[in-house]
């Protein structure tokens, strides 16, 4: 896992502006902590940083093969978990391979292949090639957009990289928001639409989408979407292709030359997760699985059973710690660390995000890291964690819930006319965030394939899993890479296999939601692997901390910034409204801000990332 930075420009000499790229590249250390290097020409410039994973040295990029008609190179972000195939399809080709890692293997295989390559590849990815014959780049993202990958275009200058704050390290860029970016940052937000940003001018490389940037400009292209057609396979057999998906893909993402492990929480998807590769240790003799699980300070004592957070992880981590071949390690956050961690989170996205959702995850990945398990000292560098599986599966409350599939718009984020009014007064004038949801919201419905054999049911349901997919798990994807990769750590998820999504989009919703159940058919599925009441157990969300500490901590953070009549917040929220909020300890603001978890406490958060935000990236407001 790793970052890159790159420029290319038709018009004139860059190859003296290595200072530039240099500088780019900077900005995206933690991404790569390992190794870092160049790569230039008249005509481009290319930066790396890299995290080692596999192939310590035959990794090392940027790469660049040479042949007699000219070079390519590579820089290249991600995992590929099919190497054993293309490995194959290489050597019908006589290639011949100089490392094992994938970079190589992505590069050689576009040089023997083509773009056509890009529907073979099995991976979470992000990478540009450069070719000097064709005097062209080729750009790819994998299926679901794990990886990122972001760009701008000014004058003659095409600038990328694998995250923001690179881009707005060239002298050229300007840090702009305009309409649409504050309806993203405070109509969707923290979601996004696909392909935008909160800066003007600068986008995104769509997931399942490649790109040729030449002379003639950028041309961009889907290679792949989920496609709904008939699937007729019967409960035995769709179970049966199920567990093979699951173990294939699963089995795939624990190769790795550096420590692995996963996390646990104790609840369905972690533990199948953890469960599946345990099992693969044991029978393949290897060393116990290492798992981890997050808690926070005085959580026990202060826990309180919700519709969204039933019961506390502890007693379930204990039970399957008693079902695997594991050693386990719980790490504890305590409050301060978690809202302190509030101004590097803002760093890691480069936007506001989930607040303490963030930080938490930021900082659990940060101790992972830093966890000595063995006698040499050795520190985790990989996790596999159970994300996605709700999405995939269909484990929201949103998929059961009448008033949400009704809603009319995104059922995470109902609190339209809050967030309208949590805008300045000036700009709310300006600016119709219900407008812009609603275009959105209907653009996205307009992309669903529904079939004349589905049932109303399952119909209704495919609109839903649309939306989930391509709107509130690019969320947690971003939230993964971006909190991950700030503390040099990889995280894997298996569930988001786009094989596995494919078949699971097609299954009729009656049996996707075996007995009623969210994940009913997932839990069908696994029972005979797992202890029942880990099958049973109600869903609950990402672990967050309920100690009031922390929101007597952050509400004391946006008083600070609200004593301050010339704090940034103002010129775009409402500081009355604000006023209202800390009064009330966030009931002012009825209804979460977004999903299931960003309440009272983690409103007033996200309120301390926007002023954060403002004052570190101190972008100019242009409606």
């Amino acid at each position: 896992m790793c970052g890159f930075v790159g420029l290319v420009n038709y018009k004139k000499d860059i190859s003296k502006e290595k200072n530039i790229i240099q500088k780019m590249n900077n900005t995206i250390t933690q991404r790569g902590p390992d190794e870092f290097g160049y790569y230039s020409s008249v005509n481009v410039a290319l930066g790396h940083r890299r995290l080692i994973v596999r192939d310590p040295e035959g990794g090392k990029q940027p790469m660049i093969a040479k042949y007699s008609f000219g070079e390519y190179v590579i820089v290249y972000n991600g995992q590929i978990y099919n190497t054993d195939e293309l490995i194959e399809k290489l050597a019908k080709h006589n290639v011949i391979l100089q490392t094992h890692s994938d970079t190589e293997i992505v590069l050689k295989c576009f040089i023997t292949f083509g773009s056509k390559i890009i529907k073979s590849l099995n991976g979470i990815f992000a990478f540009a090639i450069w070719d000097s014959r064709k005097e062209e780049l080729f750009i790819a993202r994998d299926h679901f957009g794990v990886k990122p990958f972001f760009y701008t275009q000014i004058d003659n200058n095409f600038i990328f990289a694998s995250e923001i704050k690179a881009l707005l390290a060239h002298p050229q860029v300007k840090k702009i928001i305009d309409g649409q970016c504050i309806s993203e940052l405070f109509g969707i937000g923290p979601a996004h639409t696909l392909g935008t940003t909160v800066f003007k001018n600068i986008y995104e490389i769509k997931p399942a989408h490649y790109a040729i940037y030449n002379k003639s400009g950028l041309h961009i292209e889907k290679y792949w979407k989920l496609e709904s057609k008939e699937q007729n396979d019967n409960l035995d057999k769709t179970c049966e292709t199920l567990k093979y998906l699951l173990n294939d893909t699963i089995t795939k993402q624990l190769v790795s030359d550096v420590p692995l492990c996963t996390f646990l929480s104790g609840g369905l998807d972690s533990s199948i997760i953890s469960k599946f590769a345990s099992d693969y240790c044991k029978k393949n003799n290897l060393s116990p699985l290492h798992t981890y699980s997050i808690d926070y300070v005085d959580n026990d004592k202060n826990f309180v059973k919700s519709d969204f957070q039933p019961n506390s992880d502890n007693y379930y981590i204990n039970l399957m710690n008693e079902n695997l071949y594991n050693i386990h390690h719980n790490i504890v956050i305590d409050t301060p660390e978690l809202a302190t961690y509030l101004e590097d989170a803002v760093i890691a996205r480069d936007t506001p995000g989930m607040a303490d959702i963030d930080s938490s995850l930021l900082l659990f990945c940060k101790h992972v890291k830093e966890s000595k398990f063995d006698e040499n000292n050795s520190k985790m560098t990989v996790a596999l964690t159970g994300e996605c599986a709700d999405e995939i599966f269909g484990g929201y409350p949103w998929f059961f819930r009448e008033d949400a599939l009704n809603s009319g718009t995104f059922p995470w984020s109902i609190a339209i006319s809050e967030r309208q009014q949590l805008l300045n007064p000036d700009i709310s004038a300006k600016v119709n965030l219900k407008d812009y949801i609603d275009f959105r919201y209907n653009e996205s419905l307009n992309e669903v394939e529904i079939l004349d054999t589905n049932s109303k049911e399952t119909a209704q349901k495919r609109k839903i899993s649309y939306l989930t997919l391509y709107w509130f798990m690019q969320t947690l994807l971003d939230r993964s890479d971006r909190m991950a990769m700030y503390s040099g750590f990889e995280l894997r998820v298996p569930f988001c296999d786009y094989r596995l999504a494919q078949y699971v989009w097609n299954i009729p919703w009656e049996m996707k939601a075996l007995n009623g159940r969210e994940k009913g058919l997932l839990r069908y599925v696994c029972r005979d692997i797992l202890p029942d009441e880990i099958i049973d157990r109600k869903k609950s969300p990402y672990p967050k901390t309920h100690n009031p500490t922390y929101a007597k901590k952050v509400k004391e953070m946006l008083e600070e910034i609200m004593q301050d009549k010339n704090a940034p917040i103002n010129s775009l929220l409402n500081r009355q409204y604000i006023l209202n909020i800390l009064e009330t300890d966030g009931k002012a603001f009825t209804r979460p801000w977004f999903g299931q978890l960003m309440t009272g406490p983690q409103l007033m958060a996200y309120l301390c990332q926007v002023n954060i935000w403002l004052e570190k990236y101190q972008p100019k407001i242009e409606i």
